[in-house]
């Protein structure tokens, strides 16, 4: 085989760097949403699609990671707000909290239709969900259980089931459990008290226990989880913070920290490729105030997977 000269490698690494930029650049670094959206959640679906819901309208924005290009998917339901959301790929659903709203919304992902509703008349603040393979799970903020809404084998949904929180994770003044993952066998769930910033492990019969950190990821909202790592949004602190789990989920330890001169308060992630998409809340501006979501690039070695 012929050997190549130093300046022929020279020329082929930045033909190679070339090539990754230009792959970059296929992707918006923001993505608009639409006017007083107001979003909260975000979730990536099948291919480059992906999902924002909006608090005031109870509604759905269907984008692409790709092109930055989209439209309304779930039309506005008067009474609904749509905080977090999951995609299900099995039976092509959105599974939406309905934050304030006291409910929870499944709709059809391709046409947006609506598929069910529950009414949760006890409950205070629906906040985030995630997907296992039985059911989907969620918190609430402001009363200490989380919701589960059966998915039998054949995807139909059951009645919702309310189950108590118990263990280590005890509600006080503030705002609790928000954020929620699962494990890839879908037995252990992984929750981030917002208040104090501590985390938990959940069994699906909702016994907890605490994650011992080196120090608490406070303000945390939206989660991550990939296998034994947990990328947690820092809401008020304009963050995306690494957490490494041991091997049994006892303890983490904090590390890299994600952040950009353009969040503004993000609540949720979701992944695509190496990259972490954010949404900006920004509750903390008019509802006038244009609404997206920013792309966020980890250091190299970090590829994601949904829960």
């Amino acid at each position: 085989m012929k050997r190549l000269t130093i300046g022929a490698l020279a020329v082929l690494a930045l033909l190679a760097q070339t090539a990754e930029a230009k792959h970059k650049d296929r992707f918006p670094a923001t993505i608009a949403l639409p006017q007083e959206w107001r979003p909260e959640g975000i979730a990536s679906g099948r291919g480059t699609d992906f999902y924002v819901g909006s608090i005031p309208q109870g509604a759905v924005w269907k984008g692409d990671y790709r092109t930055g290009q989209g439209a309304v998917l779930v039309p506005p339901h008067q009474g609904r707000n749509h905080t977090g959301l999951k995609y299900d790929e099995r039976g092509k659903r959105l599974f939406v909290a309905g934050g304030g709203s006291k409910g929870i919304y499944v709709y059809d992902a391709k046409t947006g239709a609506d598929v069910r509703a529950y009414s949760i008349p006890t409950a205070g603040f629906i906040n985030d969900v995630t997907l296992t393979r039985d059911g989907a799970y969620f918190t609430d903020s402001s009363v200490q259980v989380l919701y589960k809404v059966p998915i039998a084998r054949d995807g139909s949904l059951g009645e919702l089931m309310t189950i108590p929180i118990t263990g280590a994770l005890v509600y006080t003044t503030g705002f609790n459990a928000n954020g929620i993952a699962a494990t890839r066998d879908g037995k252990t769930l992984v929750i981030v008290k917002s208040n104090d910033g501590r985390l938990f492990t959940s069994d699906t019969a909702g016994v907890t226990k605490e994650i011992r950190l080196d120090q608490p990821v406070t303000n945390g909202d939206g989660i991550l989880l990939g296998g034994k790592t947990v990328w947690v949004v820092r809401n008020q602190l304009n963050q995306v913070v690494k957490v490494q789990l041991d091997r049994s989920f006892s303890t983490g330890r904090t590390g890299q920290v994600l952040t950009d001169k353009r969040l503004d308060i993000p609540t949720t992630i979701a992944p695509f490729g190496n990259a972490l998409y954010a949404v900006n809340a920004r509750f903390n501006r008019p509802d006038t105030s244009n609404d997206d979501i920013v792309r966020l690039e980890p250091r190299r070695g970090h590829h994601h997977r949904h829960r």
